[in-house]
Formats: C-alpha cells, sequence, structure tokens
C-alpha cells in the first residue's frame, strides 16, 4: 500500500505534506507533487497534511488514475526533503476540477 498525490495538487502544490513524511518519499515537478509508491511506507501523516486535500490511500478510487502518473515522475522528478512556498495562485487554483491537462512534466527548480 502506498498514497498517491491527485489531480487537486496541480497548480498548488502545497509542500506541508512534504515536511511531515518519515521517509522523504515526495518528489517535485514544476506544478505538482508526487509520492514514490515504492518508498511509501503507507503510515498516512502525509494525508491530513494537505491544504488542497489532494492525498489518497491506493485503496481509494480516487486514487487508482493517479498512481501510474506518482510511479512516472517520482522516478524523474527531484526528491524533496522541506517545505518550500506553494505556487503563487494555489489559494486560486485549490479545489478547481479538470486540472489534468495542466500537469507540466518538468521538474522542480530551485
Amino acid at each position: 500500500m502506498a498514497y498517491v498525490v491527485t489531480e487537486n495538487c496541480i497548480r498548488c502544490k502545497y509542500t506541508d505534506c512534504v515536511e511531515v513524511c518519515p521517509v522523504d518519499c515526495f518528489y517535485a515537478g514544476e506544478n505538482f507533487l508526487v509520492i514514490n509508491p515504492d518508498e511509501c511506507i503507507d503510515c498516512g501523516v502525509c494525508e491530513p497534511e494537505c491544504p488542497a486535500e489532494a492525498i489518497f490511500p491506493d485503496s481509494d478510487d480516487r486514487a487508482t488514475p493517479w498512481l501510474e502518473v506518482n510511479s512516472k515522475y517520482a522516478a524523474v522528478w527531484p526528491n524533496i526533503t522541506r517545505k518550500i512556498d506553494s505556487m503563487p495562485d494555489a489559494d486560486d487554483w485549490k479545489d478547481k476540477p479538470g486540472k489534468e491537462a495542466m500537469l507540466s512534466p518538468e521538474p522542480h527548480k530551485d
């Protein structure tokens, strides 16, 4: 089992979840975070920390279409282990549906 970051993180990229992860299994893209399912220990501490409520256990149907996305990008994006600023307009995008097409494949840049 693992936790999965889903669509609601796109264009928000809050990193409160990253700060509490005991195994540092988050990876950062330009406008999205993912969890490496092979590294996640299923502890669940990240889920309640996400202001966008974008993290679900892989057993939840809302996570199913995002499991492959998390696996794919965790293999190529840089690992993130500390909280950083969210997207500048994150609060405007939080809870907006239909953001999947906005997911950037580009990695996070400092």
